[in-house]
């Protein structure tokens, strides 16, 4: 709120896990022109069965997730059937984890995957804030 007082042009909420998952709950609240998550934390470990999506169904702030596609906390299989807001987009990551680190046997490196994260973030924001 603080941040919004001070700011005249565009304000982006963005977060890794849990800092991800807070700032989904405050992006309509706020009225930020974006949101951007790595790694959200769709369950908790090991509880795919109690998923913590109920914010994210009606939610109205252009959203980019860029998710490890074995993420333990988020796996691709188990959250592509979520009933998500239609204002979510993802960046899935091939081979990669929580941390969107990929397998060794995919050919990519961290260092790759996070390069094609910042562009895709970049990409992102460059599209939902003219």
């Amino acid at each position: 709120t603080q941040v919004r007082a001070q700011v005249a042009g565009p304000l982006v909420l963005a977060g890794k896990s849990m800092g991800g998952r807070i700032a989904s709950m405050l992006a309509d609240e706020q009225q930020v022109q974006a949101l951007v998550c790595l790694g959200y934390p769709f369950y908790p470990a090991g509880k795919t069965d109690r998923p913590r999506i109920e914010h994210l169904t009606d939610l109205r702030t252009p959203t980019l997730i860029v998710q490890g596609e074995r993420d333990a906390l988020g796996a691709k299989v188990i959250v592509q059937p979520y009933p998500l807001s239609t204002a979510i987009e993802f960046a899935w990551l091939a081979f990669a984890d929580h941390d969107l680190k990929p397998l060794k046997r995919s050919g990519f490196t961290h260092e790759q995957y996070m390069a094609l994260s910042a562009q895709r973030i970049a990409d992102f924001l460059q599209k939902v804030l003219v």
